[in-house]
């Protein structure tokens, strides 16, 4: 009897709350159209998240063979921000879903807010930019192998022990 009244009450007590998750997840690129419409056929292969809390948008786009992540590559630079960095990651990610170790997630600011021009301007504030994180597994995505701007700055997050959730 007391265990179901405990149930009960509980059951009660957290009825009116509202649950909320961290992140709002589509499962295709929603990115915008003025994008470089060579990226459009990575659409159906890519995720959408939204969140945490501000509503930022992070496209997460996994690659599987070498040349066509090669061949998105340039376009996908166009994107960047101007002085924004490209971040260097390794192994699986919370943006691929775990579930691959190759690939480029796109952070933006939320949708209907510009980004900011020059990223000279944003004190380290990136989210504030468009900036690219590069999942390099050293096989399809081949630092040897694609061009980093030269006006970019690189963070290199290889090989930080912490592969937490961002």
């Amino acid at each position: 009897m007391n265990r179901a009244i405990i149930v009960l009450a509980t059951i009660a007590l957290f009825w009116p709350c509202r649950l909320q998750a961290d992140y709002g997840v589509t499962d295709r690129g929603t990115w915008p159209k003025s994008w470089p419409r060579e990226l459009e056929g990575l659409r159906k292969q890519s995720r959408t998240l939204e969140g945490p809390r501000v509503p930022l948008l992070h496209y997460a786009i996994p690659f599987t063979e070498r040349e066509s992540f090669e061949a998105a590559w340039r376009h996908i630079l166009k994107v960047k921000s101007p002085g924004a960095p490209i971040v260097l990651k390794r192994g699986t990610t919370f943006w691929l879903d775990h579930e691959s170790n190759a690939g480029v997630c796109i952070h933006t600011p939320p949708a209907g807010e510009a980004p900011i021009d020059d990223a000279k301007n944003v004190g380290g504030r990136w989210q504030r930019t468009i900036y690219i994180e590069l999942i390099v597994d050293g096989d399809i995505v081949d630092l040897n192998r694609i061009p980093l701007p030269p006006d970019t700055p690189i963070i290199d997050e290889r090989f930080k022990d912490d592969k937490s959730t961002p």
